[in-house]
């Protein structure tokens, strides 16, 4: 298993992974438009030529991003690809300079073991919530916000 950026040869792959979960009421929808968008926030994991997971990193503002679209194809889970695109998705976070990164997740205890720490989600900016807007659980939410502080990502300020 290697992961990589995402190029428009995933985009098929992409949609099919995210749209599994989504359809299940686990995860958001993105349609294929929002994917080429967005494209340039995509990690994949693949092995042996497939594409079997996909997460976007998104930067929210000088000190947040996002974690967000996990999903890995089921016949792979617990074989290390989430965690994998996790930590891919936070080095290029930490390259960035971004010092914390947060997901809203169903499965909180993943990332604990990767080294989030469960929030109060009123704790994050509202600008977090744009995403909320098109959700069909807006006023009940189940999902649990993580953050990650990420060590040595501070970038010096160039004048």
């Amino acid at each position: 298993m290697k992961v990589r950026s995402a190029n428009v040869t995933d985009v098929k792959a992409i949609h099919a992974l995210i749209n599994c979960y989504a359809e299940r009421d686990q995860m958001l929808f993105r349609s294929m438009a929002d994917i080429f968008t967005n494209l340039q926030t995509f990690l994949v994991v693949e092995l042996d030529g497939e594409t079997i997971g996909c997460c976007a990193i998104e930067v929210i503002w000088s000190d947040l991003a996002e974690i967000k679209s996990l999903a890995v194809d089921e016949s792979h889970q617990s074989k290390g690809a989430g965690a994998m695109l996790v930590n891919a998705a936070v080095e290029q976070a930490r390259r960035l300079g971004v010092p914390k990164v947060f997901g809203l997740t169903l499965k909180p205890e993943f990332f604990g073991k990767l080294g989030f720490q469960v929030v109060n989600k009123d704790s994050l900016p509202m600008k977090v919530w744009s995403d909320c807007a098109r959700c069909t659980k807006q006023q009940n939410c189940d999902e649990t916000a993580v953050v990650k502080l990420i060590e040595g990502s501070c970038c010096p300020v160039r004048q």
